[in-house]
Order: C-alpha cells, then sequence, then structure tokens
C-alpha cells in the first residue's frame, strides 16, 4: 500500500485523498442570511448528524486553499447564528452545483440557481421549496479547527424545526429512501444516486447475538468461494439449523449435486459453496447455512 505522512504533501493532494477515499458525503445545502438579510446559499459535503436528542446536525465550510478567504455561509453562521439546511435529492443536484459558483458577495443564489425560497418558521434563512427536506437551525457553537487555507469551521446546528415532503413518505410517514433519491458526494466532478441498485438493505445485529465469523468451522470460514461479506452474514445468526433440518433440505434441494458429484467430494463442496453463495446474496442465511453444512452431513 501507498503510505503517506499528510504534513509531508501539498494540501491540494491531501484534499482529494480526503474527499475522493471519505465517500459518498451528504451535502448539506446551506441557507443563510447576512447581517442585513441578505440570502446566501451554498452546498457543503462536510456534513453529518450527530446527535438525536438533542438532534445536531454539523457542516464545515472551510478556508479556501487558494487565498484563505472565509465563505459568505461561514460570516453568515457567525453573524446570525442561524441556517437552514436542505437535503439535496437528485432532480436539484445540478441547481445545487450551480449554487457553488463563487459569485460575489451580496449575490442571491436562490436567483441564480432558479431555486425557490420559501420562509422558516422559527429562524430568518429561506428554504429551498424544492428539497424533500428542510432543516431549521439555531448555531450553538462554530469550532474553527485552524486558520490556514483548507482549514474547516465546524457549525454546530442544533434542529428547532424538521419540514419533510409527503410525497418522499410512507404510510407510516417514515422516510423511503427511494423516494427521497439523495445524492451523495465523492471525490473530483463525481456525485453518486442513492436509488436503484444503489440500494440494498444489512440486517442490524440489534435484537440479535450472532454467533459470529470465529464461531463458523473452519472448512467454511476458508471457503474460496464465499466473500468476507458472506461470512458476515453467515456469523449474523444467533444459532446454525438443527440437523434434522438440514438433512429435510438435503434431500429436498440438493440431491442434484449430491448426485451429479457423488464421486468427487472436493467438486460438491465446491459447488455447494457456490449455491450458498448464490443464496447469501438473495438473503436467505437460513438456507445457505443448510447448504453448507449439507456437506458434512
Amino acid at each position: 500500500m501507498l503510505s503517506l505522512d499528510p504534513k509531508t504533501i501539498s494540501m491540494p493532494r491531501v484534499h482529494g485523498y480526503l474527499l475522493g477515499a471519505i465517500a459518498p458525503r451528504p451535502i448539506a445545502f446551506a441557507s443563510t442570511v447576512n447581517a442585513e438579510g441578505t440570502p446566501n446559499l451554498s452546498p457543503f459535503s462536510y456534513f453529518n448528524v450527530f446527535s438525536a436528542k438533542p438532534p445536531v446536525l454539523i457542516f464545515s465550510p472551510a478556508r479556501s486553499g487558494r487565498d484563505n478567504t472565509t465563505k459568505n455561509t461561514l460570516d453568515n453562521a457567525l453573524a446570525t447564528r442561524e441556517v437552514v439546511i436542505n437535503i439535496v435529492s437528485y432532480p436539484i443536484v445540478q441547481q445545487m452545483s450551480l449554487s457553488s459558483t463563487a459569485y460575489p458577495e451580496g449575490v442571491d443564489e436562490f436567483v441564480k440557481s432558479g431555486l425557490t425560497p420559501i420562509a422558516s418558521e422559527t429562524v430568518k434563512p429561506f428554504r429551498v421549496k424544492e428539497s424533500p427536506v428542510q432543516f431549521e437551525c439555531k448555531v450553538n457553537e462554530v469550532v474553527a479547527l485552524g486558520q490556514e487555507g483548507g482549514a474547516g469551521n465546524l457549525i454546530i446546528c442544533e434542529v428547532q424545526r424538521i419540514h419533510l415532503s409527503e410525497e418522499i413518505l410512507d404510510e407510516n410517514q417514515h422516510i423511503v429512501p427511494q423516494k427521497l433519491d439523495a445524492v451523495g458526494r465523492m471525490g473530483g466532478n463525481w456525485y453518486c444516486r442513492a436509488n436503484g441498485d444503489a440500494l440494498f438493505e444489512v440486517t442490524k445485529p440489534l435484537a440479535t447475538l450472532g454467533i459470529g465469523v470465529d464461531q463458523i468451522p473452519k472448512d467454511i470460514r476458508n471457503s474460496r468461494v464465499l466473500t468476507g461479506n458472506n461470512l458476515g452474514q453467515l456469523g449474523n445468526v444467533e444459532q446454525l439449523p438443527d440437523e434434522t433440518d438440514v438433512n429435510e433440505y438435503k434431500l429436498l434441494e440438493l440431491s442434484d449435486l449430491f448426485q451429479d458429484f457423488i464421486d468427487d467430494a472436493s467438486r460438491l463442496e465446491q459447488e455447494l459453496h457456490k449455491r450458498a453463495h448464490e443464496l447469501l446474496n438473495d438473503n436467505q442465511v437460513e438456507d445457505a447455512w443448510k447448504t453448507l453444512l449439507a456437506f458434512n452431513n
């Protein structure tokens, strides 16, 4: 592996590695006003949620790497202690990108981007009408991480009001990822879209105590077919299928493989691992276990 000391390479190179590797990053589409009430709108991908009670979001406008100037968003947040963070969905990604242009202070990015400002309920900055989720926030604290170009400034925001488009909610008022159609920031000019085949589910090990990869039989753990993800799935079960269930499954679902490779145990084991791999890709973990255990039964 290439091993680097960030202190010995240029800031743009460090910046490129950080943003290229730590991805995708959610985007805080931040709306602020200055002391005179002039709107400002700009996106920041140094952003995430850090607390639910109280609800706290943090984003970070960095100092310019070219001339060490600060962003209007930072100046406004320090002056007014208010911000609206709008979530970026795919239908507005191009307008969001346009708003990041380095327009002079006082230019209204709502006008330049063609997005619609709507009044907030608890703060002065406007919300972006086209954004599917909008968080009205007060600024609790601003933490400067340095004084040189490239240094971030953590704007710690406490959410005062949440606005959700009903179009992205299910019947229980939960956000549906496919309907949200969120956009994430990658390195360089690259973005990603959280929709379609990019979305997948992983069962959270919250209500169960998985056996762990260390408890998987060695011949399965050292498989040349199963992946690390497969082993993680197998290790997330609380107990293995019993022998009766394995034998029944073997008779009903695996008899063809056992018949085809009756005289080639090594090939049989490989084919069973391939079948288990396919089952795990379909999240059929119990059947995968029965397939793997059938070899030794």
